[in-house]
């Protein structure tokens, strides 16, 4: 039989690397199906329960492994739903390749079934690289500028194929007019450099400093060696982005934690009071948790010149490598590192991991939910993976696991989005199928996707050398941080009907689905819980019965906030008295700690 252009798409991709797409089958894309059927599954097929949870996959894969996460999916409704998780790729600036079905060519414009206009659909999502494959001779170029793109710009890209060219006989370009040939696949990425001037300048701010500040993002993950001499040469603190949050150690006396409203009080503290801030691959958006504008100097060092001095008035731009740059300017910095400063900044953060021991233990009705993953955070491997996801997760993932070792973690960071805590697991136990995975998340992304996504986990567990994949629930019944928006920035009272979650035991769901599970209704009970997930060697979902109404405090109260909250209690929220209670409890570890709870 003659090679086919879905047995060509394959083998383009086993020349890129690729183990695994991540994918859900449709007509639209049989002829790519039957390919790896012929191809013996090379690479593999992995089939999520929804072509959402495939796209997720892909960024999980990508995030983890540094490498290019394919997904893949059929015509029509197949492609819409690989949507959500494409934008989150674009919004954390990861890459993704969508390879993606089309009614055949012959029926185009003809409101056929399932005929969507895909090129208008995944213009802006895809807009760095998007291309339909009309003619076999467009393959390999469309697949490799696909790959190229996705990795120099970090983006999510796509390549439509309609279902009938890809059961035609593939041949390839030819060395002829209006035919493009390509390469064979790699990229090979220079490690870009400043010009000595600007690095001169931007030393010349920093030195001048006697209170620095450094703020890392995921820009600056390959960059963490380089940060922290950087940090001891100039007496800095360093406060890291919530998706740089693995960038470096919290067992470092310096790092203050995620900056912003899931962040610390020291990292709060920290650009309160410096006068010199530098930048290292962050595009943290919430400006008013940066320094007073104009009462510190600021530096920024970014690859992409686009993206940079958007959030604050930096004096030096250094558009480059973030690990080369700072090796440059390494040698610049003259200055004397300040103890007092620092010594400050160690106290504070020393200070603020006591208080979220305190926190953690406060009695909360039925559990804490501050202590599921501070308990996490005491026994926790040193090579585990975790995933967060979007909701008041995010708040204890973000506050209280404590990284260490070689220790990664991510979530939906830009975007936001609800569910991607199981499908990330997922995809990042495909990246290190020999590594610890923990997917935490809330009842709310459980209810919405993940309870398909265990079928899934249950599926591929053979594959994973370390079978440990633990999915944490936290079991509330509520979704959770809207009720708490709606009461600290609408001051309205929880509104049960929107917020109410119906109850299930996901527990009873994951044994149903052939996984270890445990359902922890005191806090007692947590300690011996992780101990048995995370020495399991098998899926473990963990089943957490918790407190709504302990309260995400941000690191700074406002006014407005604080009132908005209270208008919310005497409007007759239905948990008003408790949440006050537990709110009271909450805060006054910070001012009263060591007292009794």
């Amino acid at each position: 039989m003659a090679e086919t252009v879905g047995d060509y798409v394959l083998q383009r991709l086993r020349e890129w690397g690729v183990q695994q797409v991540f994918a859900y089958p449709g007509d639209g894309i049989n002829g790519i199906v039957t390919a790896f059927g012929r191809a013996g599954d090379d690479p593999h097929f992995i089939q999520a329960r929804h072509e959402e949870m495939s796209a997720f996959q892909a960024v999980g894969y990508a995030k983890f492994s540094g490498r290019v996460g394919v997904c893949m999916a059929t015509s029509g409704p197949g492609a819409i739903h690989l949507l959500n998780g494409l934008y989150d790729a674009k919004l954390d600036h990861v890459p993704v390749v969508a390879i993606v079905g089309q009614t055949e060519r012959s029926a185009m414009g003809g409101a056929y079934q399932q005929e969507v206009d895909l090129q208008a659909l995944f213009k802006d999502v895809a807009g760095d690289y998007l291309v339909e494959v009309n003619v076999p001779e467009q393959l390999p170029n469309a697949i490799d500028r696909a790959f190229r793109t996705a990795m120099s710009r970090r983006a999510p890209t796509a390549v439509i194929i309609p279902s009938d060219v890809q059961e035609e006989a593939y041949t390839p370009p030819a060395h002829a007019f209006k035919q493009v040939p390509s390469s064979p696949p790699g990229l090979t990425r220079p490690a870009a450099v400043p010009s000595a001037p600007d690095l001169r300048r931007a030393a010349e701010v920093i030195n001048a400093g006697s209170r620095v500040a450094i703020l890392v993002g995921q820009g600056a993950r390959a960059a963490a060696a380089e940060v922290q001499q950087v940090a001891e040469a100039t007496g800095a603190g360093v406060a890291k982005a919530l998706l740089g949050k693995d960038v470096l150690s919290d067992d470092l006396p310096y790092v203050t934690g995620v900056i912003g409203l899931l962040g610390t009080r020291p990292s709060y503290e920290l650009m309160r009071d410096c006068d010199t801030l530098l930048i290292v691959g962050s595009n943290f958006p919430y400006s008013q948790f940066l320094p007073e504008f104009g009462k510190a100097r600021a530096v920024q060092i970014d690859l992409d010149g686009s993206m940079i001095g958007m959030r604050y008035p930096t004096e030096v731009n250094l558009v480059g490598d973030a690990a080369a740059t700072l090796r440059a300017l390494l040698p610049l910095l003259t200055g004397t590192p300040a103890k007092a400063w620092r010594e400050k900044i160690e106290a504070g953060v020393a200070g603020w991991w006591r208080t979220m021991e305190q926190q953690s233990m406060v009695n909360a009705d039925p559990v804490n939910p501050m202590r599921v993953v501070w308990e996490l955070s005491e026994r926790i491997p040193h090579d585990a993976i975790v995933t967060a996801d979007s909701g008041s997760a995010a708040n204890w993932y973000a506050r209280l696991l404590r990284v260490r070792g070689e220790i990664r973690g991510s979530l939906s960071g830009t975007l936001a989005s609800m569910g991607p805590a199981v499908p990330y697991a997922i995809g990042a136990k495909f990246a290190h199928p020999d590594r610890p995975a923990v997917a935490i998340t809330g009842d709310g992304a459980m209810q919405m996707n993940g309870m398909a996504e265990l079928l899934t986990i249950a599926r591929y567990a053979h594959r994973w050398a370390d079978p440990r994949c633990v999915v944490c629930v936290l079991h509330n019944n509520d979704l959770n941080q809207v009720t708490w928006e709606l009461r600290a920035m609408g001051g309205a009272p929880k509104f049960e009907e929107s917020q109410q979650l119906p109850d299930v035991s996901y527990a009873d769901i994951a044994r149903a689905m052939g996984l270890d599970a445990i359902t922890v209704r005191s806090p007692d009970e947590l300690g011996p819980a992780w101990d048995r997930a995370l020495g399991a060697g098998r899926p473990t979902v963990i089943d957490v019965y918790c407190d709504p109404e302990v309260p995400p405090i941000p690191p700074h109260v406002t006014l407005e906030q604080a009132s908005s909250r209270l208008r919310a209690v005497l409007k007759g929220d239905p948990g008003g008295l408790h949440l006050v209670v537990q709110g009271a409890k909450t805060k006054l570890r910070e001012v009263l700690p060591g007292q009794d709870r």
